[in-house]
């Protein structure tokens, strides 16, 4: 009898990545608040630029994606030979790994960061070290204690999703000091345009004065280019050169290099959408927390509610009160945290109904 190949040991040990939900039952039209989009959507010129490249479809992509190279280099003054560009932010966090990592190497990263790291790591054949975190954020006290010889990558999600919480500039520097100089930095800055505090930065000074830091961003929030897959790494010299060996030579599309630029050039549309933000985050927190819900101090476009653990008030009980209303927030139980879940700051209706729903199910659990 014919026998299966066997995948590379750990790769039957990874737990696919389950995105957040998108359909309710009933076919009723969902409100969707899973999976952190923005609620403005893409910028017009986003939305031309990728209209008219579909003119062109029949032609292979630029395969360096030059024109989204430079226009994120001239936006942050950076070196454009110095940024890779993948599909996504993931797909540049897994060529990181499997650029780095290998049987026998460790791939650290704090309990409540993004699944998609451990998934890398075993993937790259690594073992993944899961670091305890201090009231739902990083301590890099914890993170320094844990490392070994074998650490080769260390991820951190600043600001951490689904937490929300972040790591103050001072306190990333205290770690890239901490941490061996074989041992790559990866900050994970996907929210990064959304924090308005003085003590964070995304890590761009880092990368520029260190060998062995990258940071990760994406188009996917707060851009609203999430269906398009745009994502760009800022890099030492060494590692840039070192992703584009192993990456694909297309691996984006024409579209996406397009409406990448253009986005990033129509930077009213991001002040827009960090003004919505401010606005509702707030708004949202205090309403919830008038319920008698507790809610982690967000920074980024979503908040973490936390539930009781009693049945028919627990998250899980809300969760599915609020699906039957055709509301859909995120399950966090993958991220260690079942007792809660994460709303994404929604459109000025949808969070006047998220708050309305919320207040029915404690008010109906009461």
């Amino acid at each position: 009898m014919a026998v299966a190949p066997k995948p590379r040991p750990g790769v039957l040990d990874i737990e696919a990545y389950v995105p957040g939900e998108a359909h309710v039952p009933g076919g009723l039209k969902p409100i969707k608040l899973s999976s952190n989009e923005t609620p403005l959507g893409p910028s017009p010129h986003a939305v031309e630029a990728f209209r008219t490249a579909a003119t062109e479809l029949e032609r292979y992509p630029d395969g360096q994606a030059t024109e989204l190279r430079h226009a994120i280099a001239r936006r942050f003054g950076l070196d454009a030979n110095r940024i890779v560009c993948g599909a996504g932010s993931d797909e540049l966090i897994s060529l990181i790994a499997h650029a780095y990592l290998g049987p026998g190497d460790e791939g650290l990263f704090t309990e409540h960061g993004f699944l998609l790291y451990r998934i890398v790591v075993l993937a790259a054949g690594a073992t993944p070290v899961v670091v305890p975190e201090k009231d739902l954020k990083a301590d890099v006290d914890a993170i320094l204690a844990h490392v070994t010889p074998r650490t080769r990558v260390v991820f951190l999600a600043n600001p951490n999703n689904p937490t929300g919480t972040y790591l103050p500039i001072d306190e990333v520097r205290r770690l890239r000091a901490g941490l061996p100089d074989d041992a790559l930095l990866v900050l994970d800055a996907a929210y990064a345009e959304y924090v308005r505090r003085n003590d964070y930065e995304a890590g761009l000074e880092l990368v520029a004065t260190t060998e062995n830091t990258v940071m990760t961003r994406t188009f996917s929030k707060i851009f609203g280019l999430a269906g398009l897959r745009i994502g760009w790494a800022y890099c030492p010299a060494a590692v840039a050169d070192a992703l584009n060996r192993i990456r694909g030579p297309f691996n984006l599309s024409t579209p996406a290099i397009a409406a990448g630029a253009a986005a990033m050039g129509d930077w009213s549309h991001v002040e827009a959408a960090i003004a919505h933000n401010e606005e509702w985050s707030p708004w949202l927190t205090a309403e919830i927390e008038k319920l008698g819900l507790r809610v982690t101090p967000s920074v980024a476009n979503f908040l973490l509610i936390h539930f009781p653990a009693e049945a028919g008030r627990d998250a899980a009980a809300c969760d599915a009160f609020l699906k039957e209303r055709g509301i859909i927030l995120r399950r966090v139980s993958g991220y260690g945290l079942p007792g809660a879940l994460r709303l994404t700051v929604g459109t000025a209706d949808e969070n006047r109904k998220v708050r309305d729903a919320l207040a029915a199910f404690v008010g109906a659990a009461g």
